[in-house]
């Protein structure tokens, strides 16, 4: 006798940010899905231009506006303590997807209660013929560097890289998570507000038993950076910013040191010197600002499990049902 196929709700969360015609492309790619039980969360996170386009185009979804600018982890923590499905899938909203993408995230969920966190593979989407690889998974973060890599980047996709396999790191671009891992492990760290919380939630994720997943058999195009910028003082500060928060949540203190005396004397004045000779002074700023930023909040308790920052994020869950 053969079982009826299984297709708990997902609930697909997308973080507007002054990109509402791009998050309607996205939404009109996810209308084509062939899943047939999902609900779409539209967090607008604070953005200067009207939402009501959204709204007019786009009745179907569950717009939430937010009065002020909460980050990344912020606007998507919204988003899942307004969502009812039993996955979450964070997806940005400058992405595009295949009809059939999230049969294959969800079944890989449903056929292995130990996997925390499962992310497609990412196409660059203003790539040629769209078939250069962005993502096909992560590689851990050095923590000598506080950098990382990604398997399949500038590739040509193939079919080399559709496979399944355990990787080190998932995608903020795209990412589906059960609720009972959330409710175990928390919500994604804020601290961050923009870059490295989403890479930081997987090692929390796997410090909790649980595994990251890449799954190649699903296929999401990103426009990546529209809401940023390809080289952007903002992006500039919190890389640069939130790299040694990073380091100094997920290493020993002599790992951090390292890291710290690295940055200190090399990364940082390399990156000065090429600002400053290209006349990129705002940039050059914005460096410097993000390095001092640990300066100023030296005292500041960011462990991931004795902050203040997640005494926060942990009462939260409780809003989780």
């Amino acid at each position: 006798m053969k079982h009826e196929k299984k297709y708990p709700l997902v609930s697909i969360i997308c973080v507007n940010y002054n990109t509402a015609k791009v998050t309607i492309e996205t939404i009109i790619s996810l209308r084509a899905i062939t899943y047939p039980n999902i609900e779409i969360i539209i967090v607008d996170n604070g953005s200067n231009e009207s939402t009501e386009l959204i709204r007019e185009e786009c009745p179907e979804v569950k717009l939430i506006k937010l009065n002020k600018n909460l980050g990344f982890a912020g606007g998507n923590n919204v988003g899942i303590q307004q969502s009812k499905g039993e996955y979450i899938l964070l997806l940005n909203s400058d992405t595009e997807v295949e009809p059939d993408f999230l049969e294959p995230l969800v079944d890989l969920l449903l056929s292995d209660n130990t996997i925390g966190a499962v992310s497609p593979k990412l196409v660059y989407y203003f790539s040629e013929n769209r078939n250069v690889i962005q993502y096909a998974g992560g590689n851990k973060i050095n923590m000598f560097t506080g950098r990382n890599s990604t398997n399949g980047k500038q590739q040509i996709d193939d079919g080399s890289y559709d496979y399944i396999a355990e990787t080190d790191l998932a995608h903020g671009a795209a990412m589906i998570i059960p609720r009972k891992v959330i409710r175990e492990v928390g919500l994604m760290p804020e601290i961050y507000f923009l870059y490295y919380e989403e890479v930081d939630w997987a090692e929390l994720i796997k410090r909790h038993g649980f595994k990251i997943y890449y799954n190649g058999q699903s296929k999401v195009y990103h426009k990546e950076s529209m809401s940023v910028g390809k080289e952007n003082p903002m992006k500039t500060y919190y890389l640069n910013r939130n790299r040694l928060v990073f380091m100094r949540r997920n290493s020993s203190i002599y790992t951090y040191l390292v890291v710290f005396l690295f940055y200190t004397f090399v990364s940082i004045p390399k990156n000065l010197i090429v600002f400053i000779l290209n006349g990129k002074y705002l940039m050059a700023k914005k460096l410097l600002e993000g390095y001092f930023w640990n300066f100023k909040n030296r005292n500041v308790k960011i462990n991931p499990y004795l902050t203040e920052d997640n005494k926060i994020i942990y009462s939260k869950i409780r809003a989780i049902t």
